[in-house]
């Protein structure tokens, strides 16, 4: 079998080297995306031959060359913000908040260059380029992390990770390091405080021996990144001097706190007298972001509801005419703090399916869901049901229930009664937010994922909700119900 140090080896070249080349890769996309904006749209709107910018000292300037010191301003601010680090690409919308802020200065930086030197230039010129300019770069570099997320799920364009602490804390940030392989960082080796060397117990992470061998663990399993899982057996001296005999450029140290499940936004770090401190902000329910949530529920829903209206009357034509019993079903859920509310979906199963549940009960459930009663090839579903399921097609009556007030587009599942006398303590957290038509365990999983995973991503949502990250699920809520995977 083959272990983590030998597959270290086949991984390839170190962050430092794989980045540079990313990078370079990426500059020749950017400036071919721009050269094709900014030109395309000098030509498209001042025609093929180069019109003339004049200012009132009869000074005139050539749109070719104003595009090309646009381009050059443009790739030097994608530069300057960091837009290619390997810090920022792969994961969370860092890089395109950078890509985005640096091209709006770019754009301020023109307008006030234009007004000092009092430069006419054409308004569509300005007002096109950068718009499209901004969306076309967002898109290549969107096309850019699909590729990168390809290889990082190979093995390819990883950091090679070392990780330092307490065995336990070690297994943890392991085991939170494999679920995102696509954040960049692959575990090749641990160095762990109990000194034990082999194959850590339920884990392929091999550790090297105790905290004096970890230059030793460097070199030999190649890692060009330690992350220190817990400082508690690591003084502040000795992490400092690790700090220092690390190759700098080429070999780097991250601390990993015991937070988990935070979404960036809500960390700061802020440095006094040489201490990182980190600030973490505490979720809010409430004030201005509440409101823009319902307005964005009621308008999006409103919308749905009449395009998809002979979407909806087909399915309920489809439930009638092939089975028996009422086109709706009407089931008690559990909502905002706790509150119940009757939620309204199209009928997929037999009409005594509900009496029926205590038959199949005893079954395993899917995925290893030991709260949540998923079954495959549930023989209650009928065969118009399996199709609707499949798709998601019969919970498009939810719709209504958002229109409501009872439910949002995004939040967490809700829960049947019977289930949430089943929760865990921290598990009522979820009830902080309205239950959601979709979220972030729908487009992760669905039906596969296990009862914890299911509550991990549930809770992480309600910690760290935002208008920006319910647009990223909706998107991928698409994208989810297109392949049907995980769905029944």
């Amino acid at each position: 079998m083959t272990t983590q140090a030998e597959r270290a080896a086949t991984i390839g070249r170190s962050t430092h080297e794989w980045s540079r080349a990313y990078g370079r890769r990426v500059i020749f996309t950017d400036l071919l995306v721009l050269i094709w904006v900014v030109f395309g749209v000098q030509i498209a709107w001042l025609g093929i031959d180069s019109d003339l910018a004049a200012n009132e000292n009869d000074l005139r300037l050539s749109y070719t060359g104003i595009s090309v010191v646009v381009i050059a301003v443009w790739m030097a601010a994608l530069a300057m913000y960091d837009t290619r680090g390997d810090r920022v690409i792969g994961v969370g919308s860092a890089e395109y908040r950078l890509i985005a802020d640096s091209s709006v200065r770019v754009f301020g930086l023109l307008a006030i260059a234009a007004f000092l030197f009092h430069v006419d230039l054409a308004r569509g010129y300005v007002l096109i380029a950068f718009p499209v300019g901004i969306l076309v770069l967002l898109l290549s570099r969107w096309i850019w992390r699909q590729w990168l997320v390809a290889q990082r799920k190979s093995g390819n364009y990883s950091a090679k990770v070392l990780l330092v602490g307490s065995t336990a804390s070690v297994i943890h940030i392991g085991g939170q390091l494999a679920r995102s392989p696509e954040a960049g960082y692959q575990v090749v080796g641990a160095t762990v405080t109990s000194g034990s060397v082999g194959v850590l117990s339920t884990t392929d992470i091999v550790s090297y021996g105790g905290l004096d061998q970890i230059h030793e663990a460097l070199a030999e399993s190649g890692a060009d990144t330690v992350v220190i899982t817990s400082a508690d057996d690591l003084p502040p001296e000795r992490v400092r001097e690790l700090s220092w005999s690390l190759e700098p450029g080429r070999q780097h140290l991250v601390v990993a706190p015991s937070l988990t499940d935070i979404g960036g936004p809500r960390i700061h770090t802020r440095p006094v007298q040489g201490l990182p401190l980190i600030h973490v902000e505490t979720p809010t329910y409430e004030g201005r972001k509440l409101y823009t949530k319902r307005i964005f529920d009621v308008v999006v829903s409103a919308v749905l509801i009449v395009v998809l209206s002979p979407v909806l009357l087909v399915l309920a034509l489809a439930v009638k005419l092939t089975s028996p019993g009422p086109v709706l079903f009407r089931q008690e859920r559990v909502g905002l703090n706790g509150s119940t509310f009757t939620m309204v979906k199209f009928r997929s199963m037999v009409v005594d399916a509900e009496d029926r549940l205590q038959e199949f009960s005893a079954l395993d459930r899917a995925g290893g869901n030991n709260v949540l009663f998923k079954m495959r090839n549930d023989p209650r579903v009928t065969r118009v049901g399996a199709f609707m399921r499949r798709y998601s097609l019969d919970e498009l009556t939810q719709l209504f229930d958002v229109l409501a007030g009872n439910m949002s587009l995004v939040g967490p599942r809700p829960p049947l009664q019977r289930e949430v006398e089943r929760y865990d303590l921290h598990v009522h957290r979820r009830f902080l937010v309205k239950p959601g038509l979709t979220g972030l365990w729908q487009v992760s999983g669905r039906s596969d994922l296990s009862w914890e995973d299911s509550v991990r991503l549930d809770l992480f949502y309600v910690e760290n909700w935002s208008m920006t990250g319910d647009l990223v699920i909706l998107w991928r809520t698409l994208r989810a119900v297109v392949r049907s995977s995980g769905a029944y």
